[in-house]
């Protein structure tokens, strides 16, 4: 079989496709082959070296595939099931904690673009009905991130406003997410052609802000004393006007640095006179994702790819990403 490895110390020159045996399944274990992967950020950190991890390491946290072998005490799967991965393969319910997000797909373990492999049973969900491999594909981490904020960190419901940034994958599933739930949202973009399809799509508001770099206060305004939510995705770059967007009482949940915002400062008199709650979330958990599989399928939410690669096209793929032309999810199908 083939895999995809990123040899040390990483870059889109260091991806390589090598052959590896086959193997088969222990007895809690599953045989996956794999047809698809999308793109996300923390893919693409650890495809440029930024996340150093082992040499040879399988890159990328989402994988949908069908079951082609089950271990003897395997009760739950069946060979045929349709299924996808979990960025925490560890982590299967309950509070996160150390033991069960350790294990991280892509990174301190092998991900999953490769042809074939085994993986604890527990370690995969069933993907939404009606979907395919690509699509689901493109939902345990984007996806999964998103649900996490918008119905675990917080409880998005009816009559909410909600914010979004950018128009990445998590941000589009945020976006559909929050009208799925029927709330008002608000949205940003650098772009007047994204700024039209996500006004298309139902946002109530975009403001670009690369020419307003105080959206924050725009944003305020426009809905009308602030937002409920919001899905900061910038870090240092952001969180400042994430918190002008909020509304008194609001809630911000962080769970990316896109924009270079590993670190940024913040106006705290601001932060607590807005009395504003605050939730750091990294994916979620293999209930939160068999959740979000049933909203899927009863709120009919189909994702939102932009393009499509081949297996050899990784690098490819990564530069795309790279040039922040996508709307919604890249994919790789193979």
């Amino acid at each position: 079989m083939k895999s995809v490895v990123v040899k040390s110390p990483g870059g889109w020159d260091n991806l390589q496709i090598i052959d590896q045996p086959s193997k088969d399944p222990k007895a809690n274990e599953v045989k996956v082959r794999w047809h698809a992967t999308s793109l996300n950020y923390h893919d693409y950190l650890v495809g440029a070296g930024a996340i150093p991890v082992l040499d040879g390491r399988i890159p990328m946290s989402d994988g949908a595939g069908e079951i082609i072998a089950v271990g003897s005490d395997v009760g739950d799967w069946s060979v045929g099931d349709r299924v996808m991965s979990l960025f925490f393969p560890g982590w299967h319910d309950g509070a996160p904690g150390f033991r069960k997000i350790v294990g991280v797909s892509g990174e301190t373990m092998d991900g999953y673009i490769t042809e074939e492999s085994c993986l604890p049973a527990a370690s995969v969900t069933r993907i939404p009905t009606g979907y395919s491999y690509a699509e689901a594909a493109t939902l345990p981490c984007a996806a999964l991130t998103a649900w996490n904020g918008l119905m675990h960190a917080t409880q998005t419901k009816m009559g909410d406003k909600v914010l979004i940034e950018g128009t990445g994958g998590m941000s589009i599933f945020g976006l559909q997410f929050a009208l799925a739930a029927g709330a008002e949202v608000y949205a940003t973009t650098s772009s007047p052609a994204k700024a039209e399809r996500l006004t298309e799509m139902g946002v109530e508001s975009v403001v670009n802000y690369k020419e307003d770099p105080k959206w924050g206060k725009t944003i305020f305004r426009l809905s009308d004393g602030g937002v409920d939510h919001t899905l900061d995705v910038g870090g240092g770059s952001t969180m400042s006007q994430s918190i002008e967007a909020a509304k008194i009482g609001g809630h911000i949940t962080a769970i990316g640095i896109l924009s270079g915002g590993r670190k940024g400062s913040i106006t705290f008199p601001k932060l607590f006179f807005k009395f504003i709650t605050m939730t750091g979330i990294a994916v979620g958990s293999r209930v939160m994702q068999e959740e979000m599989v049933s909203a899927i399928e009863s709120s009919g939410i189909k994702p939102i790819i932009d393009k499509s690669f081949a297996f050899d096209q990784l690098a490819e793929a990564f530069r795309y990403q790279e040039s922040g032309q996508h709307f919604g999810k890249i994919v790789l199908e193979w």
